[in-house]
């Protein structure tokens, strides 16, 4: 008997270090998307990878799953050239979570642009950018997070309604004093509605109604254009950097998947 018992925790014991040896090779493979989801966003156009002309803050391992912090850098020897950035993130079931397009009103200097995201399970996060050269650069980390996408909102569905589309435009002078604003910042009341969240009490799926497309403009000039979709959070939250144009004021307008428009003015005091 002392033999048999010796020889199943042998076995036991055995199995457990295949699987602990093995393991970290099955989660390897199963983020296995890029290649694929490369060739269906990218083509075959090759990308430059951690070559330092676009960073990432990300946490690795999230607070929250529906309102994951990014931050994204672009250093002032590439910033003015970078035309388009496109956000993904693998795991999603709406993989590129936003794209934005840049223009004159981003400025001369370094760039940055922050948002809130959700992360539906383990994902690498991974930002490209576009140099008007044509060509890729891009940066990747990888986080913790999990249910992001179909997280229950954070207000019912009256309630977020009621407030749909209202837009908040905060700017931000340097640090030091000068009168100038360097940064922005644009807040959005909008549930973002994935159509995966289910309602608490009729216990159904909450259509999806989310912010499709936004344009923020300082002046005449063009800051940005977004292509959203599910993956950026509720009540849409983005802080960047701007050059003002004019006397100052940023005007932001957008829709949503139910073609809603939305629109706001800022200009700010002393311009």
């Amino acid at each position: 008997m002392r033999n048999v018992v010796a020889t199943i925790l042998t076995a036991g014991m055995f199995a457990a270090l295949s699987l602990a040896v093995t393991a970290p090779a099955v989660a390897e493979d199963a983020y296995q998307v890029w290649p694929g989801l490369k060739k269906d966003v990218f083509g075959a156009i090759e990308i430059a990878e951690e070559d330092g002309t676009i960073s990432l803050e990300a946490p690795y391992r999230a607070d929250d799953a529906a309102m994951v912090p990014l931050i994204m850098r672009m250093p002032a020897e590439i910033g003015p050239k970078v035309v388009k950035l496109t956000l993904i993130i693998e795991q999603n079931p709406a993989p590129v979570a936003a794209s934005f397009a840049f223009g004159k009103g981003m400025g001369t200097g370094e760039r940055m642009i922050s948002t809130r995201v959700r992360i539906d399970m383990y994902s690498n996060v991974r930002v490209i950018i576009e140099t008007d050269d044509g060509k890729l650069h891009m940066t990747t980390k990888f986080v913790k997070a999990s249910g992001g996408c179909s997280a229950p909102a954070g207000k019912d569905i009256e309630e977020a309604l009621a407030n749909l589309g209202k837009l908040q435009i905060k700017t931000f002078a340097p640090e030091g004093g000068a009168p100038t604003p360097t940064e922005a910042q644009v807040m959005m009341r909008h549930p973002n509605y994935t159509g995966m969240q289910m309602d608490p009490v009729t216990r159904n799926f909450t259509p999806a109604k989310f912010v499709t497309e936004m344009t923020v403009k300082s002046g005449e000039d063009l800051v940005f254009r977004l292509d959203g979709g599910i993956s950026i959070s509720e009540n849409p939250n983005f802080r960047f950097s701007y050059a003002p144009s004019g006397d100052g004021t940023i005007e932001v307008t957008a829709k949503d998947a139910d073609g809603a428009s939305f629109s706001a003015k800022h200009t700010p005091k002393g311009s």
